[in-house]
């Protein structure tokens, strides 16, 4: 594990909250120091991992990614020889669906320009924004990108929406060694690539998805949940955290349904989910989908409660809506109807300069360009500096409101919650400051059908597993099965190779439980384990599974039990024949002793399927 260092502290004391002109003369040295960072807080301790047990989300970007290149050792050029101090823009500006988000960032940017520039620039030198259209297609992004950093000589990056075009970017920061700034792509696979050059204000799909797991499960007590999103890869990468997060708190999403960018009628994605039986359903899409679909499922006679990502919300569901919005609740990330001079102030320049109210995709620019334009001033022109300042921001108040950045650069601020409520929309803050929810520690009860007794003279249970026909004629075996027919219980075993192919000894198995109605099932070793309870998931089956991987009870499956690897079929056979005496020839009654912590055989169980001790 890293050490906690640094990052790069600004010779200048404080962090002004207003541009003010650069000096000529600024000695730009920096100096290293601790950096004081909370872990993230995010997302709480309780939302684990769902399988392989590795750390939580949290805990990998607790540390710094550092940069240890030359970068900051080259000379600051002369600015006799500079006109102007260029920034890179890039994003939808025009020919895109995005293109009025596009425009509206460009907006925002542009007026942090302005001011920086009425406030002297940089040592009286003007930034300049250079704009380059993002057409969304791979290669004519990667053209764009290639062509602000090498041929314009841009100082910093900034853009886009699109999560393609902003991984390629990010992709040329790490060659080019150029600070990238992003105030409107939420793709939560970005920081994941552990490149140090990246600096966002907005809160990515994952803080947002986290969120909206907590208050429709834990808040609200959901259970059953559709997930409607466009196909695109904001609406595939965007869902990917709140779907894992459902899994987590042991309620998977139930029907997940996907529609072209463009469409209009959804009406058949509807029906299914209607069918479906949900309690509710999270959109991830944009405003006008939104709009058409609420109003789709008005007139359907749907009543389940609709959430959204940050894009699905805002003034313009309202107008579109109508009454079909009311309740309607979504993420967003600050509160556009607090009382705040800055940003009331802010709002009254960008309506007066653009004829419109800005929204996040503008505001958000606004910030996070006023902040470059600050590193730039206190750093001067070298793009290793320049980085030093940016990682050096741990909080910011912009005119969205306040910040906080966890060592990877990332605004982790709580999110707020929007609702419609009587034709207007309310914000509060939803924080991750109490406990998240219980994930599995006391294990996943069995909620389904009773099940039926079996007749005693049919008991038979499955032994799959590598060489499995060998093992049950194992002596201590036969001893054991000998036993149960003095006492008048006849249980009969049935092998399974598992060294089979894997298509014939999985339709072995299923014959085993479908046909001949086995009781119960043992399997030999990791591999079958895993087979046998998908199937048991799916036929309502217990099974002991010998096997040291953990993974196989941290899925939230109420039929398995885990014995340690090389535990003898005889111990596991022993157990479940007294789980029979006791709870009788019926699957879901050897189920919930197996899952009591009585002991059986000398073996105890937690209601997780692992051992207690």
């Amino acid at each position: 594990m890293r050490c906690w260092f640094a990052v790069f502290a600004l010779v200048c004391a404080g962090w002004a909250q207003s541009l003010v002109p650069c000096s000529c003369g600024t000695d730009h040295a920096v100096v290293l120091e601790k950096r004081s960072m909370k872990p993230y807080t995010g997302a709480p301790e309780d939302l684990r991992p769902f399988s392989k047990f590795t750390a939580a989300y949290y805990e990998n970007y607790q540390d710094l990614i550092e940069y240890n290149g030359a970068a900051r050792d080259l000379p600051d050029p002369d600015l006799q020889e500079l006109n102007e101090i260029r920034i890179g823009f890039i994003g939808p500006l025009y020919d895109h669906r995005d293109q009025k988000l596009g425009n509206r960032m460009l907006h925002g940017a542009q007026m942090a320009i302005a001011e920086a520039n009425a406030a002297g620039g940089y040592c009286g030198k003007p930034f300049k924004l250079m704009l380059h259209n993002d057409s969304a297609i791979w290669g004519a992004a990667s053209n764009e990108i290639v062509k602000m950093v090498y041929d314009e000589k841009v100082w910093a990056m900034f853009g886009s929406i699109s999560g393609d075009t902003t991984h390629i970017a990010l992709r040329v920061t790490l060659k080019a060694e150029t600070p990238l700034i992003n105030s409107a792509s939420t793709d939560p696979t970005i920081p994941e690539t552990i490149i140090p050059w990246y600096f966002t204000d907005l809160q990515d799909d994952r803080v947002q998805g986290y969120t909206l797991a907590r208050h429709i499960y834990t808040e609200l007590g959901l259970k059953r949940i559709a997930i409607l999103r466009v196909n695109d890869r904001y609406g595939r990468f965007g869902v990917l955290k709140f779907r894992d997060a459902s899994r987590r708190l042991g309620h998977p999403v139930v029907i997940e349904q996907k529609f072209l960018p463009g469409n209009t009628d959804f009406q058949r994605q509807l029906r299914v989910i209607q069918d479906s039986r949900v309690d509710a359903i999270v959109l991830w899409t944009d405003i006008v989908p939104t709009a058409m679909i609420l109003k789709q499922m008005q007139s359907l006679g749907m009543k389940q409660r609709v959430f959204g990502s940050h894009r699905t919300i805002g003034e313009e569901l309202i107008t579109l809506a109508g009454p079909a919005a009311e309740g309607f609740e979504a993420v967003y990330p600050y509160d556009p109807n607090r009382a705040d001079a800055r940003w009331h102030e802010f709002r009254a320049r960008y309506e007066t300069q653009f004829q419109e109210k800005p929204d996040h995709f503008a505001a958000l620019a606004y910030d996070a360009m006023q902040a470059l334009l600050k590193s730039i001033c206190r750093a001067g022109l070298n793009k290793g500096r320049i980085l030093d300042a940016m990682t050096g921001i741990t909080q910011y108040e912009g005119v969205t409101g306040h910040m906080v950045f966890d060592p990877n650069c990332k605004n982790i601020a709580p999110v707020f919650l929007a609702r419609v409520h009587d034709g207007t929309i309310d914000y509060h803050r939803i924080t991750m400051d109490q406990p998240y929810a219980r994930v599995g520690e006391d294990g996943v009860q069995y909620s389904g059908p009773p099940l039926p007794e079996q007749q005693a003279g049919q008991i038979k249970v499955g032994i799959f597993g590598p060489h499995a026909e060998e093992a049950i004629r194992a002596p201590e075996v036969l001893r054991l099965l000998e036993q149960e027919r003095q006492q008048g219980l006849a249980v009969s075993l049935v092998a399974i190779p598992s060294e089979l192919s894997w298509g014939k000894a999985s339709g072995e198995l299923i014959k085993t439980v479908y046909q001949e109605h086995a009781l119960a099932l043992i399997a030999l070793d990791r591999s079958s384990s895993h087979l046998a309870e998908q199937i048991a998931v799916k036929a309502f089956v217990p099974v002991i599974a010998i096997s040291s991987d953990r993974a196989l009870t941290s899925t939230n499956i109420p039929w398995i039990f885990r014995l340690p690897e090389n535990t003898p079929l005889s111990q596991a056979l022993s157990c479940l024949k007294e789980a029979i005496d006791q709870a009788g020839a019926n699957r879901e009654k050897i189920r919930g002793l197996l899952a009591s912590g009585k002991t059986l055989a000398g073996v105890r169980f937690e209601q997780t399927g692992e051992l207690r001790y």
